[in-house]
């Protein structure tokens, strides 16, 4: 593994010049909150052989106290990477349509339950059609079966006990959702106490690829979140649900900045009505 993030044409090549265990597994991940069907438009148009996991069966539990995307159970998640063909000693590539916001999610699951080398491409869906990559269309993949064995525990995590001693806690939401000004999902508007915001967007480029690694150390070593601090396990990330924040986590790792994730994220936080919020209108 060279990095979490995969190019366009590095995955055409490996697509094209790999075979056996050296070609990669690759995961349509497709899901965006409010936009349309994953499984319709994996069926209008995905990459070769790849196979389509859904978010809200696979790579989340049913909500609840845990927030709106709770993580899931872990024989779920092993039986759904198993059936995508997801091996253990074989690469993953995940993608979505969504700037890699869900993709994030998939890399960040796999990684925490023990893939080594598992990478998002970079650009999403937009940046393969755009380079005029080969698309299948139809509704399944014949895979064959994985043998990927979920062990939890391989990346960081925080769980909300824990959060508010997380000396730089980084919220990945919109700034208006962060400071509270609006709340269009949550009943509850505002941020966890001693968060710092660093929105998602901010992560890429006008061309919707990840800003370079020394962009994102700068980006994120304005808030305190540095090499050094995640090394301490200083650094977190949350967002809304649990989903986005991993884009936060993936462009630390780019940057080189070592990040737990707080899975039940905002959405879990406000489950209990003791724990405080914090606002800056």
């Amino acid at each position: 593994m060279t990095g979490p993030l995969i190019s366009v044409d590095e995955l055409r090549s490996a697509l094209t010049g790999g075979s056996g265990p050296t070609r990669p597994t690759v995961l349509d991940v497709r899901y965006r909150m409010g936009g349309p069907s994953g499984p319709g438009e994996y069926a209008a148009g995905h990459l070769p052989g790849a196979a389509y996991v859904d978010m809200d069966t696979a790579l989340a539990a049913p909500p609840g106290e845990g927030g709106r995307h709770p993580l899931p159970d872990v024989a779920v998640l092993e039986s759904a990477m198993r059936r995508a063909g997801v091996c253990a000693g074989r690469p993953v590539v995940v993608y979505d349509d969504w700037s890699g916001l869900a993709a994030g999610r998939a890399w960040w699951l796999l990684r925490y339950h023990g893939h080594t080398d598992v990478r998002v491409l970079d650009g999403a869906w937009a940046a393969w059609v755009a380079a005029g990559g080969p698309v299948e269309t139809g509704s399944t993949t014949e895979v064959a079966p994985g043998d990927f064995i979920a062990d939890p525990g391989h990346l960081p995590m925080v769980e909300a006990e824990q959060v508010l001693d997380v000396e730089v806690l980084v919220d990945a939401r919109a700034p208006e959702r962060y400071r509270g000004e609006t709340e269009p999902i949550d009943p509850v508007a505002g941020h966890i106490p001693g968060a710092v915001n660093v929105p998602t967007s901010r992560n890429l480029g006008p061309d919707g690829l990840f800003l370079s690694p020394g962009e994102l150390r700068a980006l994120y070593a304005y808030v305190g979140a540095t090499a050094e601090a995640g090394d301490r396990g200083e650094v977190a990330a949350y967002c809304g649900s649990g989903v986005t924040a991993t884009h936060d986590v993936l462009a630390m790792e780019v940057a080189g900045i070592r990040a737990a994730l707080y899975p039940g994220s905002w959405s879990g936080w406000i489950t209990d009505p003791h724990r405080p919020v914090a606002c800056s209108r």
